[in-house]
């Protein structure tokens, strides 16, 4: 096949040039490689993650948004609300989440609801929900004020797909199973008879310890940001996930410290699942492990998790007092009656207690005995007496000790301390936040060397927090030591361990269990959501293409196209190259002739009006002129002026195929002569001529000038 050759015709050059049409063609070719080389740098960016600095940010951003109100009006927008049926009260709490990313490794971002001046949607009713376990048909009245309070905040066009969960916790594990039971089916019977939430007999259940435990785990996670896998600026730890693959690595988990006046809990991650060593932790394992997963997706093991939950009753801070005192008071009156002496039995013979400040006198009153004690102040003592209520030794409660618990890796974890660990640091000490145990252990010493009266005036001169009161100054240092011997004797934490933060709030808020209790019920919504995105991608249109959401496929999509199109300059340039190494002259072997007539007769063509005869030209006793038309013995030199000066390239252009490709020609003898020296002017004859004085087929066209375009 001939090839493709690109000539310009000017009366200085004959040479390789581009055409008027092909510029626009390169052009438009330059600038969407262009366009495609700026989108191809843009979407990596927009599809990869983002920076650790953005992903800080964005973090930022989000909690400051967790502040704000809600916008109701986002009808994408989802809702959930829980019950919180404890001990003393019943508490309501609404949350909302936008929809899910997409992506089956993420969790739902949930939050809690604001109303309209951005404080929380929270309403608490007191006494607790065990009150109706005489009549169980009052349950549903007892929560209808807390029910109609989240009606009124979830839209009301949101009610029918809002899940409703009604959790009982301390109060009613204290009640009979058949009472129980009874408050539960009439909650399951009635409350949907009034609202229109998503409510279910699974959505309300009594929830053991166990249960509270890994709840408060997940939600203070959640919040910290220890799921999002993604950001990799966080410590890391290995996850052995036995039989069901290779271990993972992913962000570290932090541990939590729960005091209360009653209980004290811990929960953390046991990421070795190999720490359990004797048949006897078997055994104690299987009560006090929780293993779950939070995805979506039960075969993905992202988010599977492994959390060590124990809650020790009679080991709070208020009820750690009682049995001190109790211990004190039998110990007391033991040491009176083996040594014949009153001490505590009257004011003035007082038992000194190390465990209160100073000075300050108060009376212990147990089955009609009294004890008078009297202060003196003597943290480190106080600190040694408390050290048998770790072990139970008294045989009424568990030992702090002895009990199982999972491996805790202090070279890589992380605690957080709330309630009593916050209150004890804070409220007097004012250390809230980092521990630090000798810090601590100094700052409570000094507080213990007070005199009572010192004190008193320092708490009227607001030298303390707001939230302390005399109830904290009076315990301050038996809570004190009380916490230290809890965290380094009972559960073996280093004295210099640098992961404990002692808070009441994470991140400004208040989290509570019921956030881990949402985020573990609705973990499967996502796949409402995947299902309806899989949908939309089996049906695309032309608008909105189901490539686009598969970012690697649509990257590829790119680097193909531009390849193509480098792949295709590169062509062109080496045919350009190859048109660049012809001769110079187009005239050579016997096209000589014909140029040698057509340029001397255009030169010669100025102003005269003679006909030229192809003698003149030198051209009878190569061609002969027998074989040539007379017309073209008879060509005027004007009209050659007027085809080789005034029409220039684009007239001989068109008046070469006009000759060449519209029959009939005029004159069969002036085809072939015309045409070639038109084209042994561009320099395109590649073909052996016809025979002079034959006619010029269209299909020879080709043959002769390569496919001229």
């Amino acid at each position: 096949m001939a090839r493709v050759s690109v000539f310009c015709l000017s009366w200085r050059s004959v040479g390789p040039c581009t055409g008027p049409r092909q510029r626009p063609a390169v052009l438009g070719l330059a600038l969407l490689l262009g366009l495609l080389l700026l989108l191809a740098a843009a979407v990596p960016r927009r599809w990869a993650a983002p920076p650790r600095a953005s992903r800080r940010d964005d973090r930022y951003l989000a909690r400051a948004e967790e502040l704000t109100a809600t916008d109701t009006e986002d009808s994408s927008l989802n809702y959930g609300v829980v019950v919180d049926c404890g001990s003393s009260g019943s508490r309501v709490f609404v949350y909302f989440w936008p929809p899910h990313n997409g992506n089956p490794h993420d969790l739902l971002d949930i939050r809690q609801m604001r109303d309209r001046s951005s404080r929380p949607v929270v309403k608490k009713i007191k006494p607790g929900i065990s009150v109706t376990a005489a009549a169980p048909e009052q349950a549903t009245p007892y929560l209808r004020p807390l029910l109609r309070f989240a009606a009124a905040h979830v839209p009301p066009r949101k009610h029918k797909e809002t899940p409703l969960y009604i959790l009982c916790t301390a109060g009613m594990r204290l009640l009979p199973e058949r009472q129980q039971a009874a408050i539960l089916e009439d909650l399951v019977t009635n409350v949907p008879l009034e609202f229109d939430f998503l409510f279910s007999k699974s959505h309300a259940e009594v929830i053991s310890g166990k249960q509270e435990g890994v709840y408060a785990w997940i939600g203070i996670n959640f919040v910290l940001g220890r799921f999002d896998h993604e950001d990799e600026e966080d410590a890391v730890v290995t996850v052995a996930l036995g039989d069901q693959g290779k271990p993972l690595v992913r962000k570290r988990t932090v541990g939590i410290l729960d005091m209360g006046g009653a209980s004290l809990q811990i929960a953390y991650e046991v990421p070795d699942s190999g720490a359990i060593s004797s048949p006897q932790q078997d055994e104690a394992a299987k009560s006090l492990l929780a293993e779950f997963n939070l995805g979506c997706d039960v075969q993905h093991t992202g988010h599977l998790y492994r959390v060590y939950v124990n809650t020790f009753l009679g080991f709070g801070g208020n009820f750690a007092r009682q049995r001190y005192e109790e211990h004190v008071l039998n110990q007391t009156y033991v040491h009176n009656r083996l040594h014949n002496q009153q001490t505590g039995l009257s004011p003035k013979m007082p038992f000194l207690d190390p465990c209160l400040p100073v000075g300050l006198e108060d009376t212990v009153v147990r089955g009609g005995q009294t004890l008078y004690i009297r202060g003196r102040g003597d943290w480190q003592a106080c600190a040694k007496l408390l050290q048998p209520l770790l072990t139970g030794s008294n045989g009424s409660h568990v030992s702090l000790v002895e009990t199982y618990k999972a491996p805790i890796d202090f070279s890589n974890s992380e605690f957080y301390g709330f309630s009593e660990f916050f209150y004890c640091t804070e409220d007097v000490l004012r250390l809230g936040g980092q521990y630090s145990a000798p810090t601590f252990t100094s700052a409570a010493q000094e507080y213990c060397r007070q005199r009572w009266e010192v004190l008193t005036q320092r708490f009227r001169g607001g030298l303390y927090s707001a939230h302390a009161d005399q109830h904290r100054l009076k315990y301050q240092c038996f809570k004190s030591a009380w916490m230290y011997q809890v965290l380094h004797e009972g559960f073996q934490f280093p004295v210099d361990y640098p992961s404990l933060r002692t808070a009441q709030l994470v991140y400004d808020r208040e989290v509570q269990w019921t956030l881990g209790a949402i985020l573990y019920k609705t973990r499967f919504l996502p796949l409402r959501d995947l299902r309806q995105e899989s949908i939309r991608q089996a049906h695309p249109s032309w608008l909105r293409l189901s490539f686009v959401y598969n970012h690697y496929l649509f990257f590829a999509c790119i680097l193909v196209v531009a390849l193509a199109i480098v792949l295709y300059l590169l062509r062109l340039r080496r045919i350009h190259r190859r048109q660049l190494r012809r001769p110079s002259t187009p005239c050579s072997g016997w096209t000589r002739w014909w140029c040698r007539w057509a340029r001397g007769a255009c030169r010669d063509a100025r102003g005269s009006q003679q006909p030229v005869a192809p003698a003149e030209l030198g051209l009878a006793d190569s061609l002969g002129s027998e074989s040539l038309d007379s017309s073209l013995r008879t060509i005027s030199k004007s009209a050659l002026h007027r085809l080789c000066v005034r029409t220039g390239v684009r007239g001989l252009r068109q008046l070469w195929t006009r000759e060449l490709s519209s029959p009939p020609c005029p004159s069969p003898n002036l085809c072939i002569p015309w045409s070639l020296a038109f084209a042994s002017l561009h320099g395109v004859v590649q073909s052996p001529l016809p025979p002079a004085g034959s006619r010029l087929q269209p299909w020879q066209i080709p043959q002769i000038t390569g496919h001229y375009h």
